[in-house]
């Protein structure tokens, strides 16, 4: 029989418990526990969230990897061309981890309607795009269909179909230069639209068009066989770097990889504030409910201070008393983190079913609501983690017990 357990459970069911002195503060500590575990749910859902948001759309448009030829282009567009005929296309079986790999080319160009013009980058694709990524992002109509003979229909977003007063059906004419000469004929487009798109991420939405790539092969004269460069989409992220040494090892010489961390660092950099956000705001909260905590167990020693002296008379030693606060305590905790684990994560399933909250300034976040990701591993492992760390803060305030004697504490009113 554990003897400390035991009168821990007659502690924590007495009734005199319950109408002690130290209940309302054991309630505050709880209560403590309890909001500190919702706010750091919060924290790592939504960080987590909104890093994995801007990591799809930001591969929504580029992939995760974009295999090309060598050139000395620091623009988007299209220059040198790349055989459709590689060893890795369509399906990349050297390298593990690889969901999709899709052609595609991109071409700039402007769209002239009676009442304004407006720049764009037309990016060609063809039937083998995976559009499911980005049938989240479509506001109205529908995607454009490739798969048959080459037709008009286009994809732009709703921030460039307001500036340029268009809606679905609507169609508009285009310029592309050939071959960046100035002072020849540009080629001349007829675009029909079929669908608008708003992703949220300005910097794609006020450029990107989508038409089908054999446009694009005709104005440079390339054959069926040539386009502009491969994107690669993988399995997990994570692996992003691993992967993309591993494709550039089994790709030819003459072709070059790159990755979107390298592509667009500046986003990337800024979404790994993030976990520095995450972690200051988990030890914020773990401290203040470990001080709650050590507050509750300093009131609860103090207001057992004679059951204490009865202990040690009968023989019981320090550590043995002290395990009974420690197994009275670890209820506490545990009651605090249920309740918290409990509200915390009924506020992110509504969030993520229903979006209720808002971010004020969406262009700043490239998401207009708060996003959320809830991992179960990673719930456990933060109960786990707070658990274990509150009951080492409060081993350091049980060592009071090891500082009463049995006679001061019998006479201890």
């Amino acid at each position: 029989m554990n003897l400390e357990l035991f009168i821990a459970k007659r502690l924590i069911t007495g009734k005199e418990h319950k109408i002690s002195i130290s209940a309302p503060i054991i309630k505050i500590a709880i209560a403590a526990i309890a909001i500190g575990i919702v706010m750091m749910l919060i924290a790592i859902a939504t960080g987590v969230g909104l890093k994995h948001k801007i990591r799809e759309k930001v591969a929504a448009f580029n992939g995760h990897i974009q295999i090309s030829n060598y050139d000395n282009n620091t623009s988007e567009v299209s220059v040198a061309p790349v055989s459709l005929e590689q060893d890795f296309y369509p399906k990349f079986k050297d390298v593990e981890g690889v969901s999709h790999v899709q052609a595609v080319a991109t071409k700039g160009g402007i769209i002239r309607t009676e009442d304004t013009f407006e720049g764009m980058l037309a990016k060609g694709v063809g039937q083998d795009y995976n559009w499911t990524v980005f049938e989240e992002y479509i506001v109205d109509g529908r995607l454009p269909d490739y798969s048959g003979k080459l037709n008009d229909e286009v994809l732009v977003s709703r921030m460039m179909a307001n500036r340029l007063q268009l809606k679905v059906d609507d169609s508009f004419f285009s310029f592309f230069l050939k071959d960046g000469d100035a002072s020849r004929v540009p080629n001349n487009r007829r675009f029909k639209i079929t669908g608008i798109y708003d992703s949220g991420f300005e910097e794609f939405d006020a450029t990107y068009v989508f038409v089908d790539i054999r446009h694009i092969q005709r104005m440079n004269k390339w054959t069926s066989n040539e386009i502009g460069n491969f994107e690669v989409f993988l399995e997990d992220f994570d692996q992003l770097e691993e992967k993309s040494n591993e494709i550039y090892g089994k790709t030819l010489s003459d072709l070059d990889t790159q990755n979107i961390k390298t592509k667009y660092f500046r986003i990337f950099e800024w979404i790994s504030l993030f976990d520095f956000n995450i972690a200051l705001i988990i030890g914020i909260m773990i401290i203040v409910g470990g001080i709650n905590m050590i507050t509750a167990l300093l009131v609860l020693i103090l207001e057992r201070t004679q059951m204490i002296g009865v202990l040690k008379a009968l023989g019981s030693e320090n550590w043995s008393i002290r395990k009974v606060f420690l197994y009275n305590a670890t209820y506490l905790i545990a009651i605090g983190l249920l309740w918290g684990n409990g509200i915390g994560l009924a506020l992110l399933c509504l969030q993520d079913k229903f979006r209720l909250f808002k971010f004020p300034n969406p262009e700043e976040y490239y998401i207009e609501y708060i996003p959320v990701h809830i991992d179960i591993s990673t719930v456990l492992l933060l109960n786990l983690g707070v658990m274990l760390l509150c009951l080492v803060m409060l081993l350091v305030p049980s060592y009071i017990i090891t500082k009463i004697t049995p006679v001061k504490a019998i006479k201890f009113e």
